[in-house]
């Protein structure tokens, strides 16, 4: 069948969701409560269930009231238990499938469980109401007239006691129809290799003769990819190799930091940007427009939300609001309940409410990748912001960068330590310290007044990090690929004594 056709009747297909899509933008309150019974109707008789009584719970107070709020501690022994084969334990059908989670550069992994219907409901209808979403915004594209590059994670799979974990991009490879092969790249064989830099020569291999129209994946890694397609190709810009490139699908960390350099790698003036925000524990948003920094919360992928104002945040012990109490403009830690049997799980990402009608989010941050050491409380998005300022003020890109703090020592005062891998150096150190210390305190009244006179905070000490410094940093910790991010700020000086070290 030729490519036209079947760019068509694909197109169609997935036009079809977007009837569905329109009932719960009209009612999303009433399908969050649907959710919610039925979360509860599923799981009434597994242990978790059980214990705290789910049969009796007939509205979101009652649900509030008897379940606690949970971490990942508070229900690892359980997840434990259901690794070595116990089943029925928070979610009634059979879970053989854990994505270890690699969010953090943290020793300690996760073990996330993934039923059936999350991958079926949630993670794999995701995917296709992002294409659903680009393809109704956008109807002369050419999508599926070429392929589609997708970068995932390790692919390792590993099998204990008849359950299996590993990267989630590695259980959603495994878990695909085989028709999707045929649409996607690299192949298969490629997608599930595990060390990280052949399988980069690999894709590059396979890919570079393709008609590649569209690009899923982690920014930072996928700007690395890119490179290298440039290095091996001797091309100036992706489009020389990829000429009918037309969107990227991108996620995972935020993307403002990477942005002027994708305009360089691939410069053409229509071409789509498409930010999603999906994790280990579920997929949540779906940016809905064209040139939009706001993504639409999908509420029917067996998801149920709850919000936590940061002004009031007191991790598990914190009081909770539903969709219906949400307002723009508040920063809200996410709890999130979950057709794989997460219970008012304390996800740790922070989001904000730009629109109420339809319910669309901006990703803020993370509950703990902030700086709090001297009550400046500099969040990921301050930080973000700042930096935006500065490059363009200097003419400056970065690559990668981490925030430790300074400690008091005596009478000195404290301060925020920066180590920053440059693409384009400033020309200036000095004149960039100070662009970006007069942006953060604009941009933060309370890092400005602990910057007055230098009594709480100094200027900022910035390391200008060697090229590739965070690329060595991530291999030796064997976190190369996929979903493993730089942390950015950190209330410990951890990370940035170890790269100081490298």
């Amino acid at each position: 069948m030729p490519f036209p056709i079947v760019n068509s009747i694909i197109s169609w297909f997935l036009k079809k969701r977007i009837h569905q899509i329109e009932l719960f933008l009209k009612y999303p309150t009433d399908v969050q409560d649907e959710v919610l019974a039925k979360l509860l109707q599923t799981a009434k008789r597994t242990e978790f269930g059980k214990q705290y009584d789910f049969s009796s719970i007939r509205t979101y107070q009652d649900f509030a009231d008897k379940v606690p709020i949970q971490k990942y501690e508070s229900i690892e022994p359980l997840i434990e238990r259901c690794r070595k084969g116990e089943q029925n334990l928070f979610w009634p059908t059979p879970i053989k499938w854990f994505a270890k989670s690699s969010g953090t550069t943290n020793a300690k992994s996760k073990f996330i469980p993934v039923s059936n219907e999350a991958l079926e409901y949630c993670h794999m209808k995701a995917g296709k109401d992002m294409l659903c979403l680009y393809i109704n915004n956008n109807e002369e594209t050419k999508l599926f007239t070429g392929k589609g590059l997708k970068l995932g994670g390790s692919s390792d799979i590993y099998e204990d006691n008849n359950s299996y974990f590993g990267d989630l991009s590695a259980i959603i490879t495994e878990n695909l129809p085989f028709w999707a092969d045929y649409s996607s790249a690299p192949s298969l064989e490629v997608a599930m290799m595990s060390e990280w830099e052949t399988k980069m020569e690999a894709i590059i291999d396979e890919t570079i003769k393709e008609d590649i129209t569209s690009l899923v994946g982690v920014p930072s890694w996928m700007l690395v990819l890119l490179n290298r397609v440039l290095e091996r190709t001797g091309k100036d810009n992706i489009l020389e190799v990829w000429p009918n490139l037309e969107v990227y699908f991108h996620g995972g960390v935020n993307f403002n930091p990477y942005r002027e350099q994708y305009k360089k790698l691939i410069p053409k003036k229509n071409f789509q940007y498409y930010e999603t925000y999906n994790a280990s524990e579920g997929f949540f948003a779906i940016q809905d427009r064209n040139g939009s920094k706001e993504l639409l919360l999908m509420l029917d992928y067996g998801i149920f939300y709850e919000f936590i104002p940061m002004s009031d945040y007191k991790g598990e012990n914190s009081k909770t609001i539903p969709l219906a109490d949400v307002k723009k403009g508040i920063d809200y830690a996410l709890i999130i309940s979950t057709n794989a049997g997460l219970w008012r799980y304390l996800i740790g990402d922070t989001i904000r409410f730009t629109s109420l009608d339809p319910y669309r989010i901006k990703i803020t941050g993370r509950t703990k990748h902030y700086i709090n050491v001297f009550g400046e409380e500099l969040n990921i998005e301050n930080v973000e912001d700042a930096l935006k300022l500065t490059c363009e003020k200097t003419e400056a890109l970065i690559n990668d960068y981490t925030v430790g703090p300074i400690f008091m020592e005596g009478k000195k005062s404290g301060g925020h330590e920066w180590v920053i891998e440059f693409e384009k150096h400033p020309k200036s150190m000095n004149y960039f310290t100070e662009i970006l210390d007069n942006a953060l305190k604009s941009i933060n009244s309370d890092y400005e007044a602990k910057r007055y006179n230098n009594m709480t905070l100094a200027m900022p000490k910035i390391h200008v990090a060697k090229k590739g410094l965070f690329y060595e940093w991530l291999k030796q910790k064997g976190k190369l690929g996929g979903q493993h991010k730089v942390p950015r700020l950190s209330n410990s000086r951890a990370f940035v004594e170890e790269l100081l070290e490298i």
